[in-house]
């Protein structure tokens, strides 16, 4: 044992590679992609530390090449969620005694092994199995789960100094206790960083997880959780199970261990989850905490002073990055009549000169939408807005699944602020537009504020200080993640934290210590130093 305080080093954003022609990171990740393109990998399930092989598998292909494997899986079913709940709660035993210090350190050295040796491999993992560029992977499956990796320890260390104030004669303490039980994280496809921190944010603080990647996201994941056990990751705090989510899901529900769930997905599966532990609340040991991040129908709105070309910008690079499947990509866009014609000519401009198509080809702006059933959902709405009254496909409208799932980008111009696709998620390439008149601005902020159920992100551009905070008033609970002239998207750890209320979760905030606060049980210590030794008190004297 230290006679010491120890302090996590203190956390700074990773930079941000160029993968410029000539980069060293960019020779080392085309040699990385070519190689693990040229390889198909088994994927075993990890519970309790040991690789687990079902028989029952399922493949995960390119979506951009979605007639080449890259992974064959096992799935988990019944029994193995028993063994991987049952390893869990027996590593909840020793991982929950930790010295703190210890744990975090784990998650350190992961971020370590991320910024270096593994950098390439989840990298080019993600492009492959998740259609990211690579500037989109880097932004995401190494830098955003670095920082998750290196903030979170510093909010964990930040949490266990908050302390009570101690009267004379007592020392009053919190111990912030991890959550007695096991915690459930469901992570999507869409960011491998999410599908690395919603098990691992628990787990710093002493709670054990079972963790179950989406479908289209298992390839990526595979090779975080490899990373944290090479990292000292104890057996059992952290199993990885691959699978069908509703027998999975429904074992997992029934046990009564379950301490939390960490998700992140649509809206309706985590209203059916909160429905199913509402109708089992009396089974559970505890209360069950329930932090979700679901959908969106982020927004961007514009005032008659705002700056054309930086809109315009937003526009495209909000809403078509990632193929417009990132969870506060825009999709719904309020343009005054009187800037349209300007923004409209830069817009259309930058969109003629978007690349779509294989991720390993770098002039490409754009990959291919996830899976089939992504693409099916989005070129039903498209076909829909080809053919319905005053709804015009001004920009892309096309699309193509012969090798790969890939749509064009594609903008919408609508008469009606109210159409289908100014009011209901896509989560692909898609995004709608409205034309105000000039004189309806506060009328415009209403219907921003009134259209969805969701309350993800939002952004605002305005160079009238007035008219920015109007829509600041306006808008306050339309966005948990709200923007002032930039797009809606980028949140990074430690600088935004990220989440949004309403229907759009619990707003939770990842990548801040109001995360944290949600796998922590605190118990409160006194500790009288010299107890009383009468029971009478001053007041019963008779003089």
């Amino acid at each position: 044992m230290m006679n010491s305080v120890p302090r996590v080093p203190g956390p700074i954003n990773e930079p941000v590679l160029s993968y410029a022609p000539g980069s060293p990171e960019r020779a080392l990740l085309k040699e990385t992609y070519a190689r693990m393109h040229g390889e198909e990998i088994e994927i075993p399930l990890i519970i309790g530390g040991r690789e687990v092989r079902t028989g029952n598998t399922d493949v995960q292909v390119s979506p951009h090449e979605h007639g080449h494997v890259l992974a064959r899986y096992h799935k988990a079913g019944a029994a193995e969620v028993r063994q991987a709940i049952d390893a869990s709660l027996k590593a909840w035993k020793d991982w929950s005694n930790w010295p703190w210090e210890d744990r975090l350190a784990v998650f350190q050295r992961a971020a370590d092994l991320l910024a270096t040796r593994y950098r390439p491999i989840v990298n080019a993992a993600t492009m492959l199995g998740q259609g990211k560029t690579a500037h989109q992977a880097e932004i995401d499956s190494a830098c955003e789960l670095i920082d998750f990796f290196r903030f979170n320890t510093h909010f964990a260390q930040q949490l266990y100094s908050e302390q009570p104030f101690s009267g004379p004669g007592m020392w009053n303490r919190l111990d912030h206790r991890p959550l007695e039980g096991f915690v459930y994280a469901v992570t999507p496809f869409n960011f491998t960083a999410i599908g690395g921190n919603l098990p691992t944010a628990p787990a710093m603080l002493g709670n054990v997880a079972l963790w179950k990647p989406a479908a289209t996201a298992i390839y990526s994941n595979y090779y975080v959780m490899r990373l944290l056990m090479e990292a000292g990751l104890p057996p059992g705090v952290i199993n990885f199970l691959p699978g069908d989510p509703g027998p999975m899901t429904e074992e997992v529900l029934n046990d009564p261990n379950l301490a939390g769930i960490h998700f992140t997905g649509s809206t309706g599966v985590f209203q059916m989850i909160w429905r199913q532990v509402g109708e089992r609340i009396d089974r559970y040991k505890t209360y069950p905490r329930l932090v979700g991040e679901t959908g969106g129908k982020d927004f961007i709105v514009a005032h008659a002073s705002a700056d054309p070309l930086a809109l315009a910008t937003a526009i495209v690079r909000g809403g078509y990055e990632y193929q417009g499947q990132k969870c506060s990509a825009a999709s719904r866009v309020y343009v005054p009549q009187s800037l349209w014609p300007t923004v409209r000519e830069h817009t259309l401009g930058m969109m003629e000169k978007i690349r779509v198509g294989d991720v390993s080809d770098y002039r490409n702006f754009m990959g291919a939408v996830i899976d089939r059933k992504a693409f099916d959902k989005i070129t039903g709405y498209i076909r829909h807005a080809h053919e319905a009254d005053g709804v015009d496909v001004i920009a892309g409208g096309t699309y193509d699944d012969s090798t790969g799932y890939f749509i064009q980008p594609t903008l919408v111009q609508v008469q009606d602020s109210a159409y289908r696709l100014m009011c209901e998620e896509v989560f692909g390439p898609v995004v709608s537009l409205y034309a105000y008149p000039d004189a309806e601005w506060e009328q415009t902020l209403k219907i921003v504020d009134q259209t969805s159920p969701y309350a993800l992100t939002g952004a605002v551009f305005s160079n009238d200080r007035a008219a920015l905070l109007q829509a600041d008033r306006a808008l306050r609970n339309a966005a948990g993640n709200f923007y002032i002239n930039d797009k809606p998207t980028g949140a990074v750890v430690g600088q935004q934290p990220f989440g949004g209320a309403r229907g759009s979760g619990t707003n939770d905030k990842a990548g801040s210590i109001l995360n944290l606060v949600r796998w922590i049980s605190p118990r409160t210590i006194k500790e009288t130093f010299a107890p009383a030794q009468a029971f009478e008190y001053p007041f019963m004297s008779e003089k």
